[in-house]
């Protein structure tokens, strides 16, 4: 049986009916936004997999493109679409506009999985052995390309739904994205044994089966493997979320009272060893907040350090001009300040803004001027502990956080999650925190303006939360650590170098095209 006649026999009716197979592939999509936070059905990755090669592995190459397209369309219009809610509500922005630019930023990044396919279809051609082989491969490495491509949108990996999934174990080992390739081995997996069943080799198709389920039942025993080592002392922690409304929060006439705000709220807790205010809680440049500091400086205790959000304005040699960065810094027992260098396009920054800059709100954003930190800046200090910051967008990085944590104690994070209301994504924003400390061993402190602030233990587990939209001061304690995880010195690069020795493996000379006495 040759490759053209055993796709046909592989045929079902979601790959030959076109719209059955346009709908299947835009539900498998969706299944995988239902795996992440808030809901947690992360049995639903292979699931979605399975779905997608029963349509795609039987179809010709030149409806791939498409194929992906539809897939990826189906994951962020469920996943992603929660930016409308900062273009409309808070960029002031026109409903008709705001749903276009929603659509078009949905649709774009849907190309991702279009262009993934594409090259799936372009190396296997027309052997179903072959796409299947390569699909898990296809997939990490699109994977990779969306979180590295144009800043990158390193959001909705499959493994991220594993912080409280039974392949968490992996997490330290191979990060994020070995997690995710075991996902989609599992549904080739899956797929292989309905095919070997169809072809009468039920032997094969359980041991397939086993095979593919091994990593399930070893994580969860890997999961207990103590990586990094923690303090025998804990650290006292207070973090506040202020709770402050996105209309107000640039308001030159309501700046004063935020800063009132934090620092009442702070109130019983000056002599706390850490802590933490989120992303911009002090609304006004370092260079103009003298005062403000200075008091913080004097109310807090001899070994307490607060760590906060503020702009930075200032000449940067690196720039060679005077620039605005979106940046941290430690007061009282601690140093260091540190200026984001992953920015959010259209709102931290506005790509070719000679030209979008007054077309309509959403691109005349407050503070969207902001310039990249420079790479490698050193953690801050705090009671002598190496901290290590990340703003907002930065913590979807794994593989910059995973480099980034070597020499660090602690994680922290600060953000300002109303951008994006009730939605799912401040959810999402929290898991995917809860991914970066499972992978490298450490806690993780999250400082937010209206939710969700949490201690994450290195474990990837939420110790103490603030609840969403409440103004509430977070206490409880953290344990710094020492030694690295396997993944914090490698990262990624295992994971995509196995992807690429199976694109190697199983060309075409390699796998040549069944034959006709093959079966």
């Amino acid at each position: 049986m040759n490759s053209e006649a055993r796709s046909h026999a592989l045929s079902t009716r979601f790959s030959s009916n076109r719209w059955l197979a346009a709908a299947t592939l835009l539900v498998a999509g969706a299944l995988q936004t239902l795996t992440f936070s808030p809901f947690h059905h992360w049995w639903l990755g292979p699931v979605s997999i399975l779905l997608i090669l029963l349509v795609t592995v039987p179809q010709a190459r030149e409806r791939l493109f498409r194929a992906g397209w539809l897939t990826g369309l189906g994951l962020f219009a469920s996943g992603a679409s929660w930016v409308y809610v900062s273009i409309s509500e808070h960029g002031n922005t026109a409903i008709p506009i705001a749903v276009l630019l929603t659509v078009i930023f949905v649709a774009g990044l849907a190309l991702f999985h279009g262009l993934a396919f594409w090259f799936w279809g372009k190396l296997a051609k027309d052997n179903p052995v072959r796409r299947l082989i390569l699909f898990p491969a296809i997939w990490i490495l699109g994977d990779w390309l969306r979180g590295w491509l144009l800043t990158g949108f390193p959001w909705l990996y499959l493994g991220t739904a594993h912080t409280d999934g039974p392949l968490a174990g992996l997490a330290p080992l191979t990060g994020v994205h070995g997690i995710t390739f075991w996902i989609t081995v599992s549904g080739a997996a899956l797929y292989g044994a309905w095919w070997l069943i169809r072809e009468r080799r039920p032997v094969a198709a359980g041991i397939t089966v086993v095979v593919a389920l091994i990593p399930w039942l070893v994580a969860p025993a890997m999961n207990r493997i103590q990586w990094t080592e923690l303090a025998s002392e804990p650290t006292s922690f207070a973090a506040m979320q202020g709770n402050i409304p996105q209309q107000i929060k640039w308001d030159p006439e309501f700046l004063k009272d935020q800063i009132v705000t934090y620092l009442g709220m702070t109130e019983d807790h000056w002599d706390t060893d850490l802590i933490l205010w989120p992303e911009t809680a002090i609304p006004i440049p370092q260079d103009q907040a003298g005062k403000i500091i200075d008091h913080i400086d004097e109310q807090l205790g001899e070994n307490s350090t607060l760590i906060t959000g503020i702009p930075w304005y200032g000449f940067s040699d690196r720039i060679e001009d005077f620039t605005f960065h979106n940046s941290i810094m430690a007061i009282g027992n601690g140093e260091g300040m540190y200026h984001k260098q992953k920015l959010v396009p259209f709102g931290e920054y506005v790509p070719l803004q000679s030209v979008l800059r007054g077309l309509i709100g959403f691109f005349d954003l407050p503070m969207s001027d902001f310039s990249r930190g420079p790479e490698w800046q050193d953690p801050l200090t705090a009671n002598s502990v190496n901290v290590m910051p990340f703003i907002c967008y930065e913590v979807a990085y794994p593989d910059f956080v995973a480099f980034n944590a070597r020499g660090s104690g602690l994680l922290l994070t600060i953000s300002n999650d109303g951008w994006f209301g009730d939605s799912i994504g401040p959810l999402q924003h929290l898991q995917i925190a809860r991914m970066r400390a499972l992978e490298t061993g450490r806690y993780m402190v999250r400082g937010t303006n209206n939710g969700v602030t949490a201690i994450i233990n290195h474990r990837g587990q939420l110790t103490e939360t603030i609840p969403q939209f409440e103004r509430a001061t977070l206490t409880g304690e953290v344990f710094t650590a020492s030694g690295s995880t396997p993944y914090m010195q490698t990262g990624s690069w295992p994971v995509l170098t196995l992807a690429v020795i199976l694109i190697v493996f199983v060309r075409e000379r390699v796998i040549p095209p069944v034959s006709a006495s093959g079966s």
